[in-house]
């Protein structure tokens, strides 16, 4: 996919990768790139800075959506590529209660969800479209320190790859971007476990991006070395659970 003359959404435009999107999207070439965010604000600041316009989007709301998209495609025309980029990292453990679980679920998987919902019949009726969903390295792999990250990344992951499956043969392209650390608002406090292979921009990230969508691949792996972890976890799945609780070990002597 080339990235020139399409109209573009890109969810959590207003920070971090999703910013970078933006800016980087329009610099190749993008007809239109629509910045939509719980920020308000700054969507509208990303959106004055690339020539475009901001919505105050909360993902985690279905209607919030479905007016997104509707408002793009009757005012810009049909959307070629949707990047469901926002999420969120919160909880620790398996006793969060379900508030936390469900917040976390709605605006890590369910926004994936209900973009597809909405948009995949549009795409399909015009001849296709593509889906860039936005999980994490802990969707291929885990998180440590974060059961409901990890649940919900795993969760988009597959979402990712059914949508992939089940309308790939009717236009429907479909990436999802994995990567380990960010230097995002999302590791102001630091990268954690997932900073095992360095701290990247965002800009790396999206470097990334822009070639996985021109090859139309379906994983896009800032970091490399995710492809190795993933062959070493399918080819011993018991040696390398026992790889990741040392590795569990050394994030908890070093909290």
């Amino acid at each position: 996919m080339e990235l020139q003359n399409k109209i573009i959404v890109v969810t959590g435009g207003a920070s971090g990768i999703g910013r970078e999107m933006c800016h980087r999207f329009t610099r190749e070439g993008a007809k239109k790139v629509i910045v939509a965010d719980l920020n308000g604000d700054g969507a509208k600041a990303v959106a004055d800075d690339i020539g475009s316009v901001g919505h105050a989007v909360d993902v985690s709301c279905e209607q919030d959506l479905i007016n997104l998209i509707e408002d793009t495609e009757a005012q810009f025309g049909p959307i070629d590529l949707f990047c469901s980029n926002a999420g969120i990292a919160i909880g620790v453990d398996i006793f969060e209660p379900d508030e936390v679980w469900q917040k976390i679920w709605q605006v890590n998987t369910m926004s994936h969800i209900w973009a597809a919902r909405h948009l995949v019949p549009r795409m399909i009726a015009r001849g296709g479209g593509y889906l860039l969903n936005t999980a994490s390295a802990a969707g291929l792999l885990s998180q440590i320190g974060s059961a409901p990250y990890a649940v919900t990344k795993h969760a988009a992951v597959a979402l990712a790859e059914w949508l992939s499956i089940t309308y790939g043969d009717q236009g429907i392209k479909v990436s999802v971007l994995c990567p380990q650390a960010v230097r995002t608002a999302m590791t102001a406090d630091g990268p954690g476990v997932a900073g095992v292979d360095g701290m990247i921009e965002p800009q790396e990230a999206v470097n990334a991006v822009v070639e996985t969508l021109r090859d139309e691949r379906f994983l896009v792996l800032p970091h490399p070395e995710v492809a190795e972890y993933m062959q070493r976890k399918a080819a011993d799945y018991d040696r390398w659970l026992k790889g990741m609780r040392r590795l569990q070990g050394l994030y908890t002597a070093s909290r």
